[in-house]
């Protein structure tokens, strides 16, 4: 059965989207063959190949469209950039379409605009991963699509308001590839290979800063450590190079420069290394409702595969997978009660390890595999 992924974005992408996309479409590509990850054509400051960026085990096959690659003009044009560059690549996909045979074709994408596809005669499944400020839009637009899939009961829960039947609504969780960091490798020789320091205690957020412009907690981690003993120190892993800048200025406001490690974006056969430098691997989220009810973070399940004492936010995006077994929960936008858990932490490794120990068993049901045999299975492939 010829199965079509549509995405918008460049790959490989710095940002977490692209690793459930290529994550994906490595594993629809293994289940069925018939299958092509259809991108646009334009420029990506990544010169990596999408096997060696996200470490496939293989290639599969990517078409790329003619596409106007408006966004280098963004500081000029602002949002109608991305609109010219969208539009664009959907004209493209249009007539790439228009010619292929309907028949059993599957189109999966991430984009609630490419449900219009289904004026071609094509059956569009959709994952939903959040629900725009125009809703009234969005809705009438997600109605036409075959079946979608969303991340999380809070987004299922949204779909259902709107009179959607649920069995057109799946619920489908992010994951992880768990070989890819369920590494045995021992802490301090993580720190050597990194050249991080050996004889301090290591705090370690790992991701985006930042999504639709939104802290992810860095900055409360950052007010923790006055809580905190001189020698735990924070490591941070990925953010662009605004959003560096902007927190080492917060950083140097709160005098604590000399206990704050900025790395930077990493490829991902480098992540799991950084994970397994640190003693504790947090997710302080605000209180939002994007955080809330519609989140599945995929540093979840990386920080879970690990096998890293995780604290984080007490949301019930994060309650649908972590529990007071696997994890500790934190109070959101509390820098305080947050210092409070890493010290417990610290001082109680016995139940740190418990912890980090049961959320490695619970995650094992969370691969991309399994993830798309369940998408599979809801399509009635």
């Amino acid at each position: 059965m010829p199965f079509l992924y549509i995405n918008h974005s460049r790959i490989p992408t710095e940002k977490a989207h692209g690793i459930n996309i290529v994550s994906m479409c490595e594993f629809f590509y293994a289940k069925d063959g018939d299958f092509k990850l259809i991108v646009p054509n334009i420029g990506n400051n990544i010169k990596v190949s999408i096997v060696n960026y996200y470490g496939l085990k293989s290639e599969f096959p990517i078409k790329k469209l003619p596409t106007i690659s408006a966004l280098r003009w963004e500081s000029i044009l602002g949002q109608l950039a991305f609109w010219v560059q969208f539009s664009s690549f959907y004209i493209s996909v249009f007539f790439y379409l228009l010619f292929k045979s309907r028949k059993d074709t599957i189109v999966y994408t991430r984009d609630h605009l490419a449900s219009l596809l289904w004026f071609l005669g094509y059956k569009v499944v959709y994952e939903c991963h959040s629900i725009p400020k125009k809703q009234k839009v969005f809705f009438s637009l997600t109605r036409l699509f075959y079946k979608t899939v969303v991340i999380s009961a809070g987004l299922q829960k949204y779909f259902l308001q709107q009179g959607f039947k649920q069995e057109k609504i799946f619920i489908a969780p992010d994951a992880v590839k768990l070989e890819k960091f369920d590494i045995d490798i021992p802490t301090g020789q993580a720190r050597q290979k990194l050249a991080l320091p050996e004889n301090k205690k290591i705090i370690c957020y790992c991701g985006k800063f930042k999504t639709m412009n939104m802290d992810k907690g860095i900055h409360d981690i950052l007010k923790s450590l006055k809580y905190l003993s001189e020698d735990i120190i924070f490591l941070a892993v990925g953010g662009s190079d605004k959003d560096i800048e902007h927190y080492q200025n917060i950083v140097k406001d709160l005098k604590v420069d000399q206990r704050v490690i900025f790395i930077g974006h990493v490829a991902q056969g480098d992540l799991a290394y950084y994970q397994k430098a640190a003693d504790i691997l947090l997710m302080p989220f605000p209180y939002h409702k994007h955080y809330a009810e519609f989140m599945s973070p995929i540093k979840m399940f990386e920080y879970m595969a690990s096998q890293k004492p995780i604290v984080t936010s007490d949301l019930p995006t994060i309650r649908e997978v972590l529990n007071e077994n696997n994890s500790l929960f934190c109070r959101s936008d509390n820098p305080e009660d947050l210092s409070k858990k890493i010290k417990y932490i610290f001082n109680n490794p016995e139940h740190a390890l418990s912890i980090a120990k049961q959320a490695h068993k619970d995650v094992q049901k969370f691969s991309w595999s399994n993830r798309v045999q369940s998408i599979l299975d809801f399509i009635n492939i």
